[in-house]
């Protein structure tokens, strides 16, 4: 019975029409694209929840590491290697060089060197990848890594502590990682058991071509990564051979440059440079391993390629074979382009000279902060902070020159001035508008949240700062329109004052840059002592005005002065207070 229903079940097959075969054949391709779709979105998420994470985590060594990026080329290159690798994302560390180039940090050719860096950190990920596809006859790599998934969206739904709710991130984005492996990996299964998608793929062989293909599909995905990893699913299926999944591998390092551009068209003028370089460092490379490949491609008569190369050194796993090859050609483009930096920094400065632009070199501008900087959030809280202190140190010079101002009524010092005080301006509504942007990114812990939230009212109180330093001028010139000026002893006094406002300023530094608590009650106490001297002051005015050594006009001025002046000395311990909001969100 069983037999004859089999006989008439092959019967039935037999007799299917032809369209029959064709819908399902349509219907094979269309669920596997969209299998390969979710499979790409997941990698994705996985990856931004990955580097997210990790970003987060290691807030206090990512600005560290790209500080220490110096003259040494070689030095430039291990940290955008260990940045790349350990935030998982080439694309954050070269719009975070871009950033920091940006904000006159690193030099051009710092820039440079780290993004060479992080073309070979990025290899990380495949390697990664390639490890996850062994074990097709036993238990799965990928689905033993796929568990971390669980595991980690546990850790991070039920922890305590903010450390392991980010370490349960990193878990559930490593574990997610290899869950749209899984699902791209069985699309390209589906795609290679149907003979005539394997058939068209058989006849793209052009390696220009191929390389195009990779550049495209990774300026469209944004991620080179994710087209590495479809390379290695469909080399792995037998979809391609290796060395059709080596061309797609090498386009995609040229798209991946679409990032660089697109932070660098927004940017300044040596970020526009830095966008550049990578994209000639890429391209460059392709060239040569395409011309290479060429020229011993015709001296072997078509017996070598970069496929039967790492065949012979890898046999039978053509996974590694791919990785591997990702891995060295990275490398090897970075050790022929490192000894010609200088010479491709030179290129690209003469393609865009330092008139190409119509930025006004002295126009208001932030010097720490930059929109780039905001895909990397912890970088960009500390940039912030750096930016808030460089308003500071504007303020405090202003306030000083408005005091040589209308001590030795000397004016020569005023268009500079004025220059500075639109600065301030600037800086008040920039640094504003960055930190609405940061808090939106919503990829900082509480603490972090606490801190920006402080931040809007010490931008405020230094741009105050600022306003009672106008104020200072302006009776300058009201004591100059009148033909006066302030007594030896009004000088002396207001030097007096002067002194303990310095003071205060290095400890109200101390303790907002370093969280100094005991920095912050010696301000208080400073600041004590600065009210008491500004009551002294008018007390001293009144004996001058009694003793007819002081005019009533000249001493409206010097009392307004004091007054401006004890207010500054406010402003300044209002940002050194903003600590007290940090301190508590720590207990």
């Amino acid at each position: 019975m069983l037999f004859s229903l089999c006989k008439f079940s092959r019967k039935i097959r037999f007799l299917q029409p032809e369209n029959s075969k064709i819908s399902m054949t349509v219907t094979a391709i269309f669920s596997a694209i969209l299998t390969l779709i979710s499979g790409i979105g997941i990698f994705l998420i996985a990856c931004q929840m990955m580097s997210t994470n990790l970003e987060s985590a290691s807030s206090n060594k990512l600005k560290a590491l790209f500080s220490k990026a110096s003259g040494s080329k070689l030095l430039g290159v291990g940290i955008g290697t260990l940045g790349t690798a350990a935030i998982q994302s080439s694309g954050a560390t070269t719009v975070m060089a871009i950033g920091f180039v940006n904000a006159n940090i690193i030099s051009l050719t710092q820039a440079a060197t780290i993004i060479y860096g992080a073309n070979i950190g990025t290899t990380v990920t495949a390697q990664i990848v390639a490890l996850g596809m062994f074990g097709s006859n036993t238990l799965s790599t990928s689905i033993i890594f796929s568990a971390f998934a669980g595991i980690g969206a546990f850790m991070a739904l039920f922890a305590n502590k903010d450390i392991w709710k980010k370490m349960g991130g990193i878990l559930a984005g490593f574990g997610m990682l290899f869950v749209g492996l899984c699902m791209m990996s069985d699309s390209m299964s589906d795609f290679a058991a149907l003979d005539s998608v394997k058939l068209f793929l058989a006849q793209i062989s052009n390696p220009v071509l191929l390389v195009l293909i990779g550049a495209v599909l990774t300026a469209i995905i944004q991620s080179s990564s994710v087209m590495t990893s479809i390379a290695l699913a469909m080399v792995v299926t037998g979809l391609i051979n290796i060395d059709q999944g080596i061309f797609l591998t090498m386009g995609s390092n040229i798209g991946s440059c679409v990032v660089a551009i697109i932070a660098g068209v927004t940017s300044g003028l040596n970020a526009k440079r830095t966008a550049l370089i990578h994209l000639f460092f890429n391209i460059s490379g392709v060239v040569i391993f395409l011309v290479v490949e060429g020229i011993l491609w015709l001296v072997t008569r078509g017996s070598f390629t970069y496929g039967t190369m790492f065949t012979a050194w890898f046999p039978g796993v053509p996974q590694t074979q791919l990785a591997m090859f990702h891995t060295f050609f990275n490398v090897i483009t970075v050790i022929i382009i490192l000894p010609l930096t200088n010479v491709l920094v030179r290129f690209v400065c003469r393609l865009i000279p330092d008139g190409s632009t119509a930025i006004d070199p002295d126009a208001p501008h932030c010097y720490y902060i930059d929109d780039n900087l905001l895909k990397t959030p912890p970088v960009a809280l500390q940039q912030t902070k750096a930016e808030v202190l460089n308003m500071a140190a504007i303020a405090k010079e202003n306030f000083d020159r408005s005091l040589d101002i209308i001590c030795t009524m000397d004016f020569k010092e005023e268009p500079l001035f004025v220059k500075q005080e639109r600065e301030l301006n600037y800086l008040n509504k920039a640094i504003i508008d960055f930190v609405v942007k940061l808090s939106e990114t919503h990829q900082l812990n509480k603490r972090d949240g606490v801190y920006l939230s402080t931040t809007y009212r010490t931008v405020r109180d230094l741009e105050r700062i600022g306003d009672y330093a106008e104020n200072i001028v302006e009776y300058a010139d009201s004591l100059k329109n009148l033909g006066q000026k302030f007594s030896e002893k009004a000088v002396s006094e207001i030097h007096q004052l002067r002194s303990l406002i310095d003071g205060l300023y290095i400890k109200v530094v101390d303790a907002y840059a370093n969280e100094d608590m005991t920095a912050l009650e010696a301000a208080q106490t400073i600041e004590e002592q600065i009210d008491d001297i500004t009551k002294a002051m008018e007390d001293s005015h009144i004996q001058r005005l009694n003793d007819g050594t002081c005019t009533a006009d000249v001493g409206a001025q010097y009392l307004s002065l004091a007054t401006n002046a004890e207010r500054v000395a406010d402003h300044f311990i209002n940002t050194a207070r903003s600590i007290l909001r940090l301190h508590a969100a720590d207990r």
